[in-house]
């Protein structure tokens, strides 16, 4: 086998509000190979949309990144996680309100879950936000697909409302802070 190429890549999971800004902002960096939009943290097989916007399946909607861990750690993805939403509310982002829309990494194995709690105690030890950090963190659940029409939703209805209004502004504070870390197609 070619070592060119045998890729080294983890999975991230990871819940912070709507999936159509999650995914946008992490399919822009470098070393992650792929982002896809879905629920997890649930109790009910096979959620659809309607269900989860509801509240009632306890599902988050989530996103699930694989990523090179030799181009970007997971600390580093943890730290865009935090610069690109609210840690501070419970169960909301924005006007988006309700348990599917709440902070939670959802960690593969024990590293992950080490690197997320120590993230946190030193955010909130340096006191970057006003308030606490209210983000969970738990083992990794199943995690069921979005339906086709939320992957890539930003990449393709970049000129909806929504996406001008909520997902915009995530976009660019993601290109002023983290412009070292874009994709060459991205920058």
């Amino acid at each position: 086998m070619d070592k060119q190429n045998i890729e080294n890549t983890e999975i991230a999971i990871l819940a912070n509000g709507c999936f159509w800004c999650t995914e946008a902002v992490f399919q822009r960096l470098k070393g992650v190979k792929h982002v896809v939009s879905g629920y997890t943290g649930g109790h009910i097989k096979n959620p659809p949309y309607r269900e989860v916007c509801t509240g009632i399946t306890g599902h988050a909607e989530a996103i699930k990144v694989t990523f090179n861990p030799d181009i970007i750690t997971y600390s580093e993805l943890l730290e865009v996680f935090f610069a690109t939403h609210d840690p501070t509310t419970l169960n909301r982002q924005g006007n988006d309100v309700g348990t599917q829309y709440r902070s939670e990494i959802f960690y593969t194995n024990m590293a992950q879950k080490a690197i997320a709690e120590a993230f946190i105690k030193e955010l909130d030890a340096a006191k970057i936000f006003e308030n606490p950090i209210v983000t969970a963190i738990s083992p990794e659940a199943p995690f069921y697909l979005a339906e086709e029409d939320h992957h890539n939703y930003y990449n393709e209805n970049g000129m909806q409302p929504y996406c001008r209004v909520i997902i915009d502004p995530k976009i660019k504070k993601l290109y002023s802070h983290f412009a070292e870390q874009l994709k060459e197609e991205y920058k």
